[in-house]
């Protein structure tokens, strides 16, 4: 059995301003680090192949919450939003001539200006998702969780999404029968944080 545990990394200042990351390499902020120590793996994911996104919030996280240095994997890199990134989404959507729409109006081929849809980001998956064997866990973005989440619940970006993804809680697939767990694993506290 293959199995993928999807951890979405912590809190930078881009997300408590609600601006739109992509592929912006932004750091954890202070708070998120002060949080992150405090978590761990649960088993058995704490044995697991461990991967990451390159971007340093993803790749911070995963060292912060297993100990050890991820694989990375550009696959992982969040979806490219264009000429979206480093907007904030309340503005765009009170704009009519934007463009942005809510996730749930998207479709497989809603597309950013100048960004990729998450058409684009599956196809960009999936060489990377046929190479995984056994138990692994990767620590990545909101946008690469819900188009793996989307292909494992059957779920076309259009409606409510059939699950919601929170921080600190690992989303598991089995990637043999491309079926998700219906709910989410939360992280152990540690007993000694670092």
């Amino acid at each position: 059995m293959t199995r993928l545990a999807l951890l979405r990394h912590g809190h930078t200042a881009w997300n408590r301003a609600g601006r739109i990351q992509g592929r912006s390499d932004i750091s954890l902020d202070d708070q998120a680090r002060l949080e992150l120590i405090e978590y761990q793996l649960p088993e058995p994911w704490d044995c697991a192949e461990l991967w990451s996104s390159p971007l340093k919030r993803a790749s911070e996280t995963a060292r912060l919450v297993s100990g050890r240095t991820p694989q990375t994997s550009i696959a992982l890199t969040e979806m490219n939003w264009g000429d979206w990134e480093g907007q904030r989404g309340t503005e765009l959507i009170s704009d009519p001539v934007s463009g942005y729409r809510h996730i749930e109006d998207w479709g497989w081929d809603f597309r950013p200006p100048n960004g990729e849809s998450p058409a684009d980001v599956r196809e960009r998956l999936e060489p990377w998702l046929a190479s995984l064997h056994g138990d692994a866990v990767a620590v990545c973005h909101i946008g690469i969780m819900r188009v793996i989440l989307a292909a494992a619940w059957g779920w076309d970006f259009s409606g409510a999404a059939p699950f919601r993804i929170k921080r600190n809680r690992l989303y598991v697939v089995d990637l043999e029968r491309m079926f998700a767990e219906p709910e989410p694993i939360r992280l152990d506290l540690r007993e000694d944080p670092k």
